[in-house]
């Protein structure tokens, strides 16, 4: 499945949750979208847990 269809049924997923459940739907829906969205990249190896949860003195100045 292509990012356009996966990014399509996104929003018709988010459209469908303002227009019957309100904004706190529409709320809702787009935040566990945006958590399966990390929880997949980790899975697939793309991101690791380590670029969230830096200390201090590993940033960058």
């Amino acid at each position: 499945m292509n990012m356009a269809m996966v990014g399509m049924i996104g929003g018709m997923a988010l459209g469908f949750a303002g227009y019957f459940g309100g904004f706190g739907a529409f709320v809702l829906v787009a935040a566990l979208g945006a958590v399966g969205f990390v929880v997949g990249r980790l899975l697939e190896g793309d991101v690791e847990l380590g670029d969230f949860f830096r200390t201090r003195d590993d940033r960058r100045r």
